[in-house]
């Protein structure tokens, strides 16, 4: 079962509402419906948790920004002693169209800074991770960089809310539930307008 959450961004105003940062505002919804309680805020995260059942959900924030996301997940995975299948990445995927989920178990990081590093530090690629479409990168965009650290378009807003939406309720889902289910319901790719 998943015991903590970790949404990739990077921190500060000028990151805010661009497409590296969904993973945030999914977590950031995430909270709000959980109603989770802020804890003091460590070197490397920023965090809060959750009595849920008989066990304890960490969502949490890291402070390192995208590129060093491992350093965050190494200090809450040795504090509260888990495994990093343990762990639900929330993360934007420049692979996926823009408004599409997708469940992994594990798997590479696609070009991701964020997952390179956890990758990298943690020594494995067996994680959860939610995948949150952002992409297509367009034609002629020389740098991916520029890509996931631009904003949303006026005309991409209703489908990112939507999808942001049904991500929070896919991670709380899988709370819940095993990862499986969770693939077999939230894989299908609603978030999509129809």
């Amino acid at each position: 079962m998943i015991s903590l959450v970790l949404g990739l961004g990077n921190i500060g105003r000028r990151y805010e509402k661009t497409r590296h940062n969904v993973g945030f505002e999914v977590l950031n919804l995430v909270f709000e419906k959980l109603e989770a309680r802020r804890q003091k805020p460590a070197r490397e995260y920023e965090w809060a948790v959750k009595a849920m059942a008989s066990r304890i959900i960490i969502l949490a924030w890291p402070k390192t920004f995208m590129n060093q996301s491992g350093l965050a997940a190494q200090a809450l995975l040795h504090r509260e002693n888990l495994e990093p299948a343990d762990m639900l990445v929330v993360v934007d995927d420049f692979n996926l169209p823009l408004g599409r989920l997708r469940f992994r178990e594990e798997g590479s990081d696609g070009g991701h800074n964020g997952l390179e590093s956890l990758i990298t530090v943690l020594g494995t690629r067996a994680f959860p991770r939610l995948r949150l479409g952002i992409g297509p990168i367009p034609p002629g965009e020389p740098d991916s960089t520029a890509f996931v650290l631009s904003k949303f378009g006026r005309g991409e807003a209703a489908t990112v809310k939507k999808m942001v939406a049904f991500a929070a309720e896919a991670v709380i889902f899988a709370l819940h539930n095993r990862l499986e289910e969770a693939m077999s319901k939230f894989n299908i790719n609603p978030a999509l307008p129809q």
